[in-house]
């Protein structure tokens, strides 16, 4: 069975490619959490702890997928979201707005071009239908799919 996060192996390439994930969190604690836990499930990941650096990472790595906060230091995240998807470099790339604001929203992140909405939780790094882990794995398919 074709493992998703291993797309874009070449036949003659010993190891597959791993799909990058850019984490934008400003809480260090969330961010090295997130970080460990999305590295442990076989995700190559990059994280920025504000803004401006999401931005400049975004350009630099063109990921798989942006777990992107809403508020942050320096831009926030809708401010983020609207620069990425206004940049020809970065525009095609999904991004999963991270927030603890409950989903009133969520309309607003997908009319600036946001992928999907996930709302933080204590239960967020755990495993099951509701954690990020299921949110990421249905939106990479998702991606993967339409292309």
């Amino acid at each position: 069975m074709l493992d998703w996060r291993t797309l874009g192996r070449q036949p003659w390439e010993g190891k597959a490619a791993v799909m990058k994930i850019l984490l934008v969190e400003d809480s260090r604690f969330l961010r090295l959490a997130t970080e460990r836990a999305l590295t442990t499930a076989g995700y190559e990941v990059i994280s920025a702890g504000d803004g401006d650096q999401a931005l400049r990472l975004a350009r630099e790595h063109v990921p798989a997928l942006i777990l992107l906060d809403v508020m942050l230091p320096k831009m926030s995240g809708p401010d983020v979201l609207k620069a990425l998807k206004q940049d020809p470099a970065t525009a095609a790339i999904p991004v999963m707005m991270l927030t603890s604001l409950s989903q009133k929203n969520a309309k607003q992140f997908e009319k600036d071009g946001a992928s999907s909405f996930f709302e933080k939780s204590d239960a967020m790094l755990g495993k099951g239908p509701d954690s990020l882990f299921a949110a990421v794995d249905r939106m990479l398919k998702k991606c993967n799919s339409s292309q």
